[in-house]
Parts: C-alpha cells; sequence; structure tokens
C-alpha cells in the first residue's frame, strides 16, 4: 500500500514537471515566432503570438501546431499605389494547422481567418476631399465618414453653390463591399445638392470610391467588410499562409 502511494506521488511530481516543461516552452516558442514575423513581415512592434493546445511539447513532436493565434497593431498595408500605406489599427488572424520546418525557420498555416480595423480617417484618403465640380456653379467634397447604422457608411458631403457654402453638410448612406483587394463604398441613393436634383455619373464621382488594401501578412485576404462604429472591420481568410520563412 505504502508503495503504491510512493508512486503515485512519483506520477503526480513527474506530471507536475511536464505541464512546467510544456509551459516554459510554449512561452519560449511565442517569443521566437513573434520576433521572427516582426522580422519577416518589416513590422514596427513585436506582434502578439498564442500556441494553443495541450500539450505543446508533442505538438511539436508531430510537426504541426494546432491553432495559433497572432496579433498585430499597426499593420501598414499596400494601398497598390506606389510608396502609400493605409494603417490597419488591428489585425487578428487564427491559423489552424501550422507545420514548421525541422529547424523552426519557416511555418505554414493551412488555413487562416480573423479579422482587421480600418479607421473612417483612415479610409478617407480613398475619398474625394478636393473640391469637385458637380453641376454648373455647384461643388461638393467628402469631408467625414461615419458609421451610419445596419453596416452602412455614412458620407459626409459639403457643397458649395455660386460661392456660397450651404449651411448643412449632405449625409449620403453607403454599402460597403470587399471585391477582390479593394474596400468599395457606393452609394444606395443619391442625394439632392441646394435642391438640385443632379447628374448621376457626377455626384457618383464624389460618393463613390474604392481602397486598395492589398499585402496582408502571410499572404491572407480580405473577405467581408461592414461599417462599425470607429472604422470598417474586415474579415479576411487565407490557406497556405506563411508564418516566417
Amino acid at each position: 500500500m505504502r508503495a503504491l502511494r510512493i508512486l503515485l506521488i512519483v506520477v503526480v511530481i513527474l506530471g507536475g514537471l511536464f505541464v512546467i516543461a510544456d509551459r516554459v516552452a510554449v512561452n519560449f516558442a511565442e517569443g521566437e515566432a513573434a520576433d521572427q514575423l516582426r522580422s519577416s513581415e518589416n513590422l514596427a512592434s513585436t506582434p502578439d503570438v498564442s500556441i494553443n493546445g495541450f500539450p505543446f511539447l508533442t505538438q511539436v513532436v508531430g510537426g504541426e501546431l494546432d491553432d495559433v493565434e497572432v496579433g498585430i497593431d499597426g499593420y501598414e498595408a499596400s494601398t497598390g499605389d506606389g510608396a502609400e500605406r493605409i494603417r490597419i489599427d488591428h489585425l487578428r488572424a487564427n491559423m489552424k494547422g501550422v507545420g514548421f520546418s525541422s529547424d523552426f525557420s519557416s511555418a505554414t498555416a493551412a488555413t487562416a481567418t480573423g479579422t482587421a480595423t480600418i479607421s473612417y480617417d483612415e479610409l478617407m484618403k480613398a475619398a474625394k476631399s478636393e473640391p469637385t465640380e458637380v453641376a454648373p456653379g455647384v461643388t461638393a467634397k467628402v469631408i467625414g465618414l461615419s458609421d451610419g447604422g445596419n453596416g452602412m457608411i455614412k458620407v459626409s458631403l459639403q457643397a458649395t453653390a455660386f460661392g456660397v457654402e450651404l449651411p448643412q453638410p449632405v449625409d449620403v448612406l453607403s454599402s460597403v463591399t470587399v471585391k477582390d483587394n479593394d474596400v468599395e463604398v457606393v452609394a444606395d441613393g443619391l442625394p439632392e445638392i441646394g435642391g438640385r436634383q443632379l447628374a448621376e455619373s457626377r455626384i457618383r464621382a464624389i460618393t463613390d470610391f474604392q481602397q486598395t488594401i492589398d499585402e496582408l501578412p502571410g499572404g491572407i485576404e480580405l473577405d467581408k467588410v461592414e461599417a462599425a462604429k470607429d472604422g470598417v472591420e474586415i474579415t479576411v481568410k487565407g490557406s497556405n499562409v506563411e508564418l516566417a520563412g
């Protein structure tokens, strides 16, 4: 009986030591992965990397991690227009089936899903913020973007008629969608300005615009988008996503 008790104590101690060793190993691996991701993506700060699942060491022996979460703040994505960049405030991705090389220098996720948030101020870079003639003697420009509710964007226009600025902005509710690598904003209804109905092509030249968002980490791509309180929230996805290498 005493021998059995001693054996149980030994098993508990060894199990505890294994858990401690496993957690030390996963913390080290998360730090190394974060440093490699920062280097490979030329990030301004070190991202957050969380390796989920237990035990970690048996996943390493199998050569594949079940679930890895990555968080990057302030990611500068390409706009497809030379040196122009657009800031993504929060980029979060959940990677499944992450295989890695024997020397841990590269890793590839079978699938990835996540979210990205872009502020309205950043999206304004693509809007027509300079006065544009929409009718003889009438000009308009976009002065702000905000949440219009129900996944819509409110595009606020400032109009001037014959040199006189109209006292109130004209608000237009617009749909926001993803097409390839572009976030597209399209007015659902065309406004009157100064009591005048304007030619559709001219007013849409102000209200409708698109913003390319390219070169996201590991080759993940835009999937869906909708307006939210502080900006647009984009769903991203990818397959065979390269985390490092």
